[in-house]
């Protein structure tokens, strides 16, 4: 860790993070569950909501993808995701779904207001975000995508948002080089 200049679980659980929430909605894979766990961590994501059928750890699938970031990042089980939406949004979340509806928002045109806290829903593998959240959502988002699949993997979209909101928010936190 110390040749790689990387912190120790305790002192990433003490640095300031990102004002995002990453939601599971009905999440079948603990892989997908340990791989958004990991980007997770690497993008100093605040928690991830597993909601639902969405496995929780300890499993063994979710900590061989996570490679520990199941320590690192918190996280917290609702038992529905609108129960999870609906607290957030009471907490001051913008809820944005990734999820191709009418009038959602490309991801690239997608502007995060400084210092506002993000709920971003990751749906099921199969049927996506549930539609009672998605109409519960402040926005909806999706990745433009040209070739002949409409959806990526989860864990892949999920890594896909995490950088584009890392990469426009991480300029306001702290002092920390990032």
């Amino acid at each position: 860790m110390i040749e790689l200049h990387r912190m120790g679980v305790e002192e990433y659980k003490e640095v300031e993070k990102l004002p995002v929430t990453v939601v599971l909605d009905n999440v079948r894979s603990e892989m997908n569950v340990g791989s958004v766990m990991r980007t997770a961590d690497a993008f100093l994501i605040e928690r991830i909501v597993l909601c639902g059928i969405t496995p929780q750890p300890p499993k063994p699938e979710i900590h061989k993808t996570a490679l520990g970031a199941e320590e690192s990042v918190d996280w917290q089980y609702y038992p529905t995701t609108i129960a999870a939406v609906e607290d957030l949004k009471r907490d001051g979340y913008l809820i944005c779904s990734i999820e191709q509806v009418h009038d959602s928002v490309s991801l690239e045109q997608f502007i995060v207001e400084k210092g506002k806290k993000i709920a971003v829903v990751m749906g099921n593998e199969v049927k996506g975000v549930s539609q009672e959240v998605v109409d519960a959502s402040d926005v909806c988002v999706e990745i433009p995508q040209h070739g002949t699949k409409h959806s990526l993997n989860i864990s892949c979209c999920a890594a896909i948002v995490m950088w584009h909101l890392y990469a426009r928010c991480a300029s306001s936190l702290g002092s920390r080089e990032l």
